[in-house]
């Protein structure tokens, strides 16, 4: 049986705590504040979050991180663009391997047929198709024009 994202990611931490490694435990706590943030949210509907929401903080923290490390290396700030990749390397940690580019490809035209989709006012229902299937696994800002290319 495998462990929840939650349990996973609450070990790392206390590991991180004992190897004394800062800039992991860093990492971690802001991942964990960005659940606990995403459950006090859904407190109104009972419940917490799951692990494909984990899933999509996780993917949503490294995207963040990726857009910090070009604004850093175009200002010159090359030690913070340093920091910001090993806090996208300790995130990663915690997500599904990504699909290749085929992969992607594949995924796209399954979406495709399975919506039935023939135009790009259809590209809202294919995405939702590919967010529901491999959230984490798959880079949407890549894949949203891949998908308006097949239905264009």
């Amino acid at each position: 049986m495998s462990k929840d994202k939650r349990t996973e990611i609450t070990d790392a931490l206390k590991e991180a705590m004992k190897a004394k490694d800062a800039t992991r435990l860093g990492t971690l706590r802001l991942i964990n504040a960005a659940i606990k943030d995403r459950d006090i949210d859904l407190r109104s509907e009972g419940r917490e979050v799951t692990d494909e929401e984990i899933l999509g903080i996780l993917g949503k923290m490294v995207k963040q991180r990726q857009e910090s490390t070009k604004a850093y290396e175009e200002g010159g700030r090359l030690e913070l663009a340093e920091r910001e990749q090993l806090e996208i390397k300790v995130i990663t940690d915690f997500l599904p391997a990504q699909l290749s580019a085929e992969e992607a490809q594949a995924a796209v035209d399954e979406a495709i047929a399975q919506t039935g989709a023939e135009s790009i006012r259809d590209m809202g229902k294919v995405m939702g198709v590919l967010k529901g299937k491999y959230t984490g696994r798959m880079d949407f800002g890549a894949v949203g024009p891949m998908v308006k290319s097949r239905l264009g």
